[in-house]
């Protein structure tokens, strides 16, 4: 049997076995809410929740970072909060802007992705350990410290003592 996808054909061995896995695939699509599809684009395209801001401020979106973390929170966790239909098409629409520019300043979008990419990189070069800075010294022990007295553990079972029921006779 072969499958023929809308880019190119397969061939298949095991027709039920591929169907099955096709189905499981058309299925976890279905199951996406636009809560998974906003935490994808945002991985996708590498962004930052103050960068989402950005984006929502070109529509005349206004969302605060404390709302986007709700977004991206897993499922039951009691700030979760599920994104709505308005909130994912304003960022869509907001997308568009920043990656394609308007009609009258169009921009290429992979230059402003490579730019983007630049400053994730940028910002991860500036995170570096100070080199001067002091640790705390290690505390020596107090003037009355003693040091408690560790006793010797007994067995219980060794004093057990097991009568069946029958004395014996020395």
């Amino acid at each position: 049997m072969v499958v023929v996808s809308n880019s190119n054909p397969v061939r298949v061995l095991n027709s039920d076995r591929v169907i099955h896995k096709i189905n499981l695939s058309l299925q976890q699509i279905k199951d996406m809410n636009n809560n998974d599809i906003f935490k994808k684009l945002r991985v996708a395209l590498q962004l930052r929740d103050d960068q989402i801001a950005e984006i929502m401020q070109l529509v005349d979106f206004r969302i605060s970072k404390a709302e986007l973390g709700a977004f991206f929170r897993a499922e039951d966790h009691p700030n979760y909060m599920e994104c709505g239909d308005q909130v994912l098409r304003n960022f869509l629409n907001g997308l568009i802007i920043h990656l394609r520019g308007t009609k009258e300043n169009p921009k290429n979008a992979m230059d402003v992705i490579n730019e983007n990419r630049a400053q994730l990189k940028s910002a991860t070069k500036k995170i570096v350990p100070k080199e001067n800075v002091k640790k705390p010294a290690p505390k020596a022990p107090g003037k009355n410290f003693k040091p408690k007295k560790v006793e010797s553990k007994v067995n219980p079972v060794e004093k057990v003592r097991f009568n069946n029921g029958k004395n014996k006779k020395a």
